[in-house]
């Protein structure tokens, strides 16, 4: 179960990662972009800050799947500390951008609120991690890593419920509205309570 699941997450990622990133082959006129004015898309910080946050977010999502196989890490763990890196610069890149441009969310007030908590918290998670392995301590290290990458999934669910919510409310903004809560919360959700069980599990174990 554990490896169909994490192949299941590894699959989402690496496709439906790509996703945004197709805003590069289409000249500004794809998914969430085509709903922008021209002023807005003609402004230099606003268009940085969006590819700083997809092309960010997309490697995040591509490298940080790899730090959840135990085998790889403890074989590889100057590999593991190369790809954290890498991980944590395109995260705080991506996170830092996705807060600028969650200003511009389409839908007003909630969406908007919803990204900038998200890439606020991504952030914050993200630089805990950080500062964790700095000082050693390795499972709180692993935990604020678990829910960062929750929050860099959200890219991947949102473009799972998305298509979803639309068809369900028959409205793009309201379902807008929506994922831009459900993409995330949940995740922080899941990551929380598979972080509960490995502990657990560690302190069945050292019970024997």
């Amino acid at each position: 179960m554990k490896e169909i699941l994490l192949f299941t997450m590894v699959t989402a990622a690496l496709l439906i990662g790509f996703f945004p990133l197709l805003n590069l082959m289409t000249d500004n006129k794809f998914g969430i972009l085509d709903m922008k004015s021209e002023s807005l898309l003609s402004d230099i910080f606003y268009t940085t800050g969006f590819y700083t946050h997809i092309i960010g977010a997309a490697f995040a999502l591509f490298v940080g799947w790899v730090q959840f196989n135990s085998k790889l890490r403890i074989k590889n763990l100057k590999w593991h500390q190369k790809i954290g890196k890498l991980y944590v610069i395109t995260s705080l890149l991506s996170s830092m951008a996705s807060i600028y441009i969650g200003f511009y969310a389409s839908g007003g007030l909630i969406p908007t609120l919803g990204f900038i908590t998200l890439g606020a918290i991504w952030f914050c998670l993200t630089v805990s991690g950080f500062i964790a392995i700095m000082n050693k301590r390795i499972a709180q290290h692993q935990k604020m890593m678990m829910y960062s990458y929750a929050c860099c999934f959200a890219g991947v669910t949102l473009r799972l419920y998305l298509p979803v919510l639309i068809i369900y409310f028959g409205d793009f903004i309201l379902a807008y509205k929506v994922v831009a809560w459900l993409c995330w919360v949940p995740n922080l959700l899941v990551a929380s309570l598979i972080i509960k069980s490995i502990k657990r599990k560690q302190v069945s174990i050292s019970s024997l």
